[in-house]
């Protein structure tokens, strides 16, 4: 049963008359639960539920009490690598419900939302599985994601299913899952743009204020649209550079895939680039390289003028372009103060900080070095190790003698370490090839363990209003 935290809410039925359709799940012909995220049902009060249950809420999709009674697959439209698609939607997904999390954890709306759940209304030519790899890779995504600070979705759900899928990336057949996400909203930038291409300016009104009512937590004032995108545009700068310093590779950062909330979700072909490697890229079909590494941020900042585009029906284009123009700013300095944070470093003076992580990034791109290697090498001390001999080096050295040390910031077991936890594509298959092949389960454990150990070491990501300095 729940526990005294559950707070089952309906909030998207204001809206679910324009953006999503009712759907029945598909009926899998087995259910072994492969992972439960207990850290993340404790903050909505799922917690307690036993593993049966479990897999009846989250395999089954038996309604849970009081929450909405049957499934909304959501309509939407994108831009997809700068193409415009008007043939989208949930095709294996859908909402399954929506929870209040604790105070203790924020408070927020969160919604449960589903990948591999079956054929919907737009499934289109695809089967509305999800293979068992894609499934694992997502947990391994996420867990290290939240634990870098960077503002993701959770995994919180896995259930192998029994099917044999058909895969041209994959050898197949390939085990069958189903996947549920804990997201703070499912609104992507692609809901409003079909709005918008439909003609229904009522309805994005509408949508404009659930979100900044519901998720956003922005008073809406005299300018609903525009306030919204000054708050996405925000968050949506912090995402970019939360990327960078992470050394992630989100490698389809369509317009679909970006949320209101600026909230990172849904991985498919992602990687951690070993090197601060500019172009480096995650999805082999990323041919022109438009999603690699460095071109993320200006992939969101173009995204986020499509959104502008979506509401110009709703305020003014030129007070729209002032908020855009903001986002190159926003971004570096939210990059600077990330960069500092993954180190544990604080300093008063704004320009010295920039100095150093200006200086760190052209010492990395470079460098054969690896950047986990360098966050944790350089936070716990150790800048005078071989790795780091040579002019460069020593340039960065003397501009880290401006900034200092946060208090505590090496407190933990996890930097007296041999080396640092990383998220590399060798690493990830390993994990896979161990359950593919002999069905063991415990390095996928293990790995979920370590990361979370060094998330605990890293503590909490620097806080939305800090620039150059960490918290």
């Amino acid at each position: 049963m729940p526990t005294s935290n559950y707070q089952p809410e309906r909030a998207i039925d204001e809206i679910a008359d324009f953006l999503a359709d009712p759907v029945r799940p598909a009926d899998f012909p087995s259910h072994i639960l492969r992972f439960r995220n207990d850290r993340a049902a404790r903050t909505v009060g799922l917690d307690d539920l036993d593993d049966a249950s479990w897999i009846d809420h989250f395999g089954r999709f038996t309604a849970l009490p009081d929450a909405q009674p049957e499934p909304l697959a959501l309509r939407y439209h994108g831009h997809q690598f700068r193409v415009y698609n008007p043939d989208l939607g949930d095709g294996r997904g859908f909402l399954f419900a929506q929870l209040r999390e604790d105070r203790a954890a924020g408070g927020r709306l969160l919604d449960l939302g589903t990948k591999g759940s079956g054929l919907t209304p737009y499934s289109r030519t695809a089967d509305g599985r999800l293979t068992l790899k894609g499934g694992v890779r997502e947990i391994l995504a996420t867990e290290m994601l939240e634990a870098l600070g960077v503002t993701t979705s959770r995994t919180f759900s896995l259930i192998e299913t029994g099917e044999q899928l058909v895969r041209g990336d994959e050898p197949s057949p390939t085990r069958s899952a189903v996947l549920v996400r804990m997201s703070h909203g499912h609104i992507r930038i692609g809901s409003f743009q079909r709005l918008a291409q439909r003609g229904e300016t009522a309805h994005l009104a509408r949508l404009v204020d659930y979100c900044l009512a519901k998720l956003l937590d922005r008073t809406p004032g005299d300018n609903p649209a525009l306030t919204l995108l000054e708050c996405v545009v925000e968050r949506a700068a912090d995402l970019a550079a939360s990327y960078m310093v992470a050394g992630f590779v989100h490698g389809v950062l369509n317009t679909d895939n970006i949320a209101i909330t600026a909230e990172s979700f849904d991985y498919g072909p992602w990687r951690f680039t070993p090197h601060w490697d500019p172009g480096f890229t995650a999805a082999y079909f990323d041919q022109t390289g438009l999603y690699a590494f460095a071109r993320q941020a200006e992939a969101i900042h173009w995204n986020l003028a499509q959104l502008a585009r979506s509401l110009q029906d709703l305020t003014e284009v030129d007070a729209m372009v002032e908020v855009l123009r903001r986002y190159p700013a926003l971004y570096e300095s939210r990059l600077i103060a990330r960069f500092l944070w993954r180190l544990g470093l604080e300093t008063p003076d704004a320009e010295a900080g920039r100095a150093f992580v200006v200086a760190a990034v052209e010492v990395l791109r470079g460098h054969p070095v690896l950047i986990d290697q360098f966050f944790f090498d350089w936070r716990r001390g150790e800048h005078e190790a071989p790795l780091y001999a040579g002019v460069a080096w020593d340039a960065l050295r003397t501009a880290r003698t401006a900034l200092t040390a946060r208090d505590g910031s090496t407190a933990h077991a996890y930097w007296g370490g041999e080396a640092p936890c990383s998220m590399h594509i060798d690493e990830v298959e390993a994990i896979w090839r161990a359950i593919a092949e002999a069905d063991d389960w415990q390095p996928l454990a293990d790995k979920i363990e370590a990361v979370r150990a060094m998330g605990t070491a890293h503590g909490p990501g620097p806080a939305p209003s800090e620039s150059t300095s960490a918290s």
